[in-house]
């Protein structure tokens, strides 16, 4: 099961320390099969890949550039500059960002070079309340997918975090029978039109400790992307163990 936590943009330096708690969990569940990955601001990397990195936690950024190494580009980080600070994975076509603009064709340029540099990819999709209404959510799904991920072998290395557009930041999550059913779709497509035999679906939207247990119990998920949620310990903590144990 993987875990991963979006921070966001949020924290600083303090908040830094709030992760130790979460070392020390991760130590004392380290025979369970759990991953946890914190993907905190640019800003936080490097001191966050000091803090982990006698851990089995690990690394990820919330974005890249398409770019794999440099080049004229102010203000953007490459897949190649992440890999050298210790990150291992990176986030990619997050609602947020698609909703500024970022098109499927620029995330499929990010995970190709990601990919090329090496890092794991947490690829995001999801439907809008208005698709969802429309009942659009397969097709939205699918065109995401078949458009966002480019013809390249090791497609292994990529996570699938399904998150609904609706549900980020809401409070409000589909009902288990909806949300088993589109992960089960998902998985379809995937082995049957990109040849990915044993994908990785995760869920993300208002996941809580009150909630992911009921969501844990959906025998197709794999774990979870955490936004809010993830920024405290205690809250965090008690989504990995109440899914785990």
């Amino acid at each position: 099961m993987y875990f991963i936590a979006n921070w966001k943009m949020y924290g600083n330096l303090k908040t830094l320390k709030s992760i130790n708690k979460v070392i020390e969990f991760s130590k004392r569940y380290k025979n369970k099969k759990f991953k946890i990955v914190y993907c905190p601001p640019y800003t936080l990397l490097e001191a966050f890949s000091k803090k982990v990195k006698k851990t089995t936690i690990e690394l990820g950024a919330q974005n890249c550039h398409f770019e794999i190494s440099s080049g004229p580009f102010t203000g953007s980080i490459s897949p190649m500059m992440l890999k050298s600070i210790g990150s291992k994975y990176v986030i990619i076509g997050h609602s947020e960002n698609r909703s500024t603009g970022e098109t499927d064709f620029q995330i499929k340029n990010k995970i190709n070079s990601s990919m090329k540099s090496g890092l794991n990819i947490i690829f995001c999709i999801g439907e809008t309340l208005q698709q969802r209404k429309k009942k659009l959510t397969n097709k939205i799904l699918k065109n995401q997918i078949l458009k966002g991920l480019p013809k390249i072998k090791k497609l292994n290395k990529i996570l699938i975090a399904y998150e609904p557009v609706w549900s980020i930041g809401t409070g409000i999550i589909p009902k288990l029978s909806e949300l088993e059913k589109n992960i089960t779709f998902i998985k379809n497509l995937l082995k049957n039109n990109i040849k990915i035999k044993n994908s990785k679906v995760l869920y993300g939207g208002s996941v809580n400790p009150k909630n992911v247990k009921n969501l844990a119990s959906i025998k197709n998920i794999d774990g979870f992307l955490v936004g809010g949620a993830s920024q405290k310990a205690k809250n965090f903590i008690d989504i990995v163990k109440k899914t785990i144990i």
